[in-house]
């Protein structure tokens, strides 16, 4: 336990020290209040400040990925899952679209208004490492800059991916989100789709420039040893899963580039500026999960953590207790619809072709007693059988700990296998396409796909949707494919029949309101 508490330490100072250092001053920096010139420039009188502000975004993004933008909202609105009228769903809202109601209102006020907060901080940040006299350290500059950068970007691309229009040449004119580029608070134009998605392509590209100077990733690996017991090692570089690295702005860049219907650089960047980047002789940065990891006793690695290229980090994190977990109520669970792990009437039958795939083994069944019989009269109990998912659930209480287990902390938001996916679907020939789907599923356990059991894009659409299942990504890959028939979270006898405008948001009132108010 010594070994593992350590880590937990560095983690937390990592991550966390915002919480930790500076007190109020660091909460008025994370709420975005930064009236206070001179909480401002104390903060960035230092290197460390620089890497506590960093540090604060990051933790921020949890306010917005969490439970909305990754595992909960966005994939209810992609129909992963069972979540209907007839349940009293406490997500219904989202599973049928329900824009102008209050709940939805409420969630989508909050993304839109904290990405836009940390998008302050964001710019504060970039203003601060370009003035005369940085305090910033020639070794962090590049680091700090280059990700904060990539998180502009990133941020600002997920606002476009949500409010904006499903891209193509008659929609790229629309006017959709502002562009944030400086840290004043004045309200900025409503961009076109097209100018947003090239500010986020300048902003990767120059972010991959700068990574490219400095980033540990490159030499080193993801840099997720413990440290040595003598505390001389330094954990500002280390961890670099839980940043965005360089590779995460080449597979953002990849994406950002598919999204504009760019196959050819799409391509280019998944083949060459990763696949074939990231296993050398002498490295390999993201290895493939293994059986060992993945059915490790008491703790078993189900987000196959070793190919995350970027996850935040949240040592409380709650998405199997408040979201997936068999102490749940079925009206306040995300499952699958089904009673049983087999059957035709199993999601989990139909979802994963292959009994042998580890991903399948993440379901398991659950019995609840809904009403308690009457033992004198010899009635058994009422009981419901139902599914649940185990992506996220925490470590046994009996585990014990090497220092290692950052995956128990982690939300993934990129990862190996879409680089893969985006590969398959940009690669010039089908039989190309076929090796990095099936190279997906060798690692999965499953056996190989031909195009006999399907087109190119219909066995992406699947492996796509069992790899980044409680990842936020599906409901994009929906929407820039305008697909109107996709997986039914309801039934497994029929497809279902996805309206076009329910892929694109509505701009918050918060933000129309604010519009009004000034005339925009």
């Amino acid at each position: 336990m010594k070994t593992v508490n350590k880590i937990k330490r560095h983690l937390t100072w990592l991550l966390l020290c915002p919480f930790m250092m500076l007190s109020s001053s660091c909460t008025d920096w994370l709420d975005v209040e930064m009236s206070d010139n001179v909480m401002e420039n104390t903060l960035f009188n230092t290197n460390e400040g620089y890497l506590i502000a960093l540090n604060g975004i990051y933790v921020g993004m949890n306010d917005i990925y969490g439970s909305t933008l990754s595992a909960g909202v966005i994939d209810v609105m992609a129909q992963y899952y069972n979540v209907t009228e007839d349940l009293n769903h406490n997500y219904a809202t989202y599973s049928y679209y329900r824009f102008n109601e209050n709940t939805f209102e409420n969630m989508s006020s909050n993304v839109w208004s904290r990405a836009y907060a940390l998008l302050a901080n964001v710019n504060v940040l970039l203003e601060h490492c370009d003035e005369e006299g940085a305090a910033l350290l020639p070794t962090y500059y590049p680091l700090v800059k280059g990700e904060a950068l990539a998180l502009r970007a990133m941020m600002h691309f997920d606002l476009l991916r949500i409010y904006g229009p499903i891209y193509d040449e008659s929609t790229a004119a629309t006017e959709c989100i502002p562009y944030q580029e400086s840290s004043s608070k004045d309200i900025q134009p409503l961009l076109p789709a097209r100018e947003v998605l090239e500010k986020v392509i300048r902003d990767l590209n120059d972010a991959a420039a700068l990574l490219a100077t400095g980033d540990p990733i490159l030499t080193e690996g993801v840099k997720n040893a413990v440290a040595s017991d003598d505390g001389l090692d330094s954990y500002d570089l280390a961890y670099r899963q839980l940043r965005l690295n360089y590779y995460a702005v080449q597979a953002l860049l990849a994406r950002a580039y598919l999204w504009k219907g760019d196959k050819q650089n799409a391509y280019r960047i998944a083949k060459n500026e990763i696949i074939d980047k990231i296993t050398t002789d002498d490295l390999v940065v993201f290895p493939w999960a293994t059986e060992a990891s993945f059915m490790m006793d008491l703790k078993p690695d189900r987000l196959f953590s070793s190919e995350v290229f970027f996850a935040m980090y949240n040592q409380n994190r709650t998405i199997y207790s408040s979201l997936f977990s068999s102490a749940l109520s079925v009206n306040s669970r995300l499952t699958f619809v089904g009673t049983s792990l087999g059957g035709s009437d199993s999601k989990v039958e139909t979802f994963y072709d292959d009994a042998n795939d580890w991903r399948r083994s993440m379901w398991d069944v659950v019995t609840e007693i809904i009403e308690e019989g009457d033992e004198d009269e010899g009635e058994p109990p009422t009981t419901e059988t139902s599914l649940y998912f185990q992506k996220y659930a925490n470590p046994e209480s009996n585990a014990t700990y090497d220092g290692t287990e950052t995956y128990c902390y982690m939300t993934p938001l990129i990862r190996l296998s879409e680089v893969y996916m985006i590969a398959a679907e940009c690669a010039s020939t089908d039989e190309e396409a076929l090796g990095y789907i099936n190279t997906v599923r060798e690692h999965r356990q499953c056996a190989d796909v031909s195009l006999q059991d399907g087109t190119r894009q219909d066995l992406i659409t699947k492996e796509f949707a069992r790899e980044v299942i409680g990842e936020g990504q599906l409901f994009f890959y929906y929407k820039r494919l305008a697909m109107q028939s996709i997986m039914s979270g309801t039934t497994t006898l029929e497809p279902y029949q996805m309206v076009l405008s329910n892929y694109v948001w509505p701009l918050p009132s918060v933000e129309e309101d604010k519009r009004t108010d000034v005339q925009l």
